[in-house]
């Protein structure tokens, strides 16, 4: 299970969330939302700081993360995160993890 994010991506969060270097996000499951994975659940963003990641990245001085507790969301999956110019948000993808158990 990896964590990656286009620049446009980390580009976007900077503007829309007012973060800067230091700050940290972290990618949750949430109740509801655009089914991606699993139905009934999808993927939500939120600043806040890691407690028990799972995995975690850094790109630009910010910390992207997965806390444990959500992992089993991603169980077989990397994240990638990208930006759409055409609808001006990110989005999520999820490609399977070749190291998945």
């Amino acid at each position: 299970m990896d964590i990656t994010i286009t620049r446009p991506a980390v580009k976007w969060m900077k503007e829309e969330l007012n973060i800067e270097s230091g700050d940290s996000v972290r990618f949750y499951v949430r109740y509801g939302g655009s089914p991606q994975l699993y139905p009934g659940f999808s993927m939500g963003i939120a600043l806040d700081s890691p407690e028990k990641p799972a995995v975690s990245t850094e790109e630009e001085g910010l910390t992207f993360f997965v806390e444990d507790a959500d992992s089993w969301y991603l169980r077989a999956h990397n994240l990638h995160v990208s930006f759409s110019r055409k609808h001006d948000t990110i989005i999520f993808e999820y490609n399977e993890s070749s190291d998945a158990e």
